[in-house]
């Protein structure tokens, strides 16, 4: 049993797949990566298996994601770190002391 549920474009050559399969008997969920290159075209290692008895868990932590958290945002602790000035440091142009 396979059911292709959509893939999601991860650069020219690499795709991700989700899909709904059975693997050693066990139904599950999978999230692979799927390449079409010149040397080699098919599923790669990378990617997750999800078990069918553990998948209510993956959707729940899922959804409890707000888009708003992938948005890039800078706290006040996420501050740019301080520049160190080469010549108070003692070091030279050539990275020299």
């Amino acid at each position: 049993m396979e059911k292709d549920i959509g893939e999601i474009p991860k650069n020219e050559e690499t795709k991700i797949i989700i899909r709904i399969d059975d693997f050693g008997g066990q139904p599950g969920l999978t999230i692979r990566e799927f390449v079409t290159s010149q040397n080699y075209t098919g599923f790669t290692k990378a990617g997750v298996r999800i078990k069918a008895d553990k998948f209510e868990d993956f959707k729940a932590m899922i959804n409890s994601i707000d888009s708003s958290d992938l948005t890039e945002h800078k706290t006040p602790t996420q501050q740019e770190p301080a520049t160190v000035d080469n010549d108070e440091a003692g070091i030279d142009e050539q990275g020299l002391m």
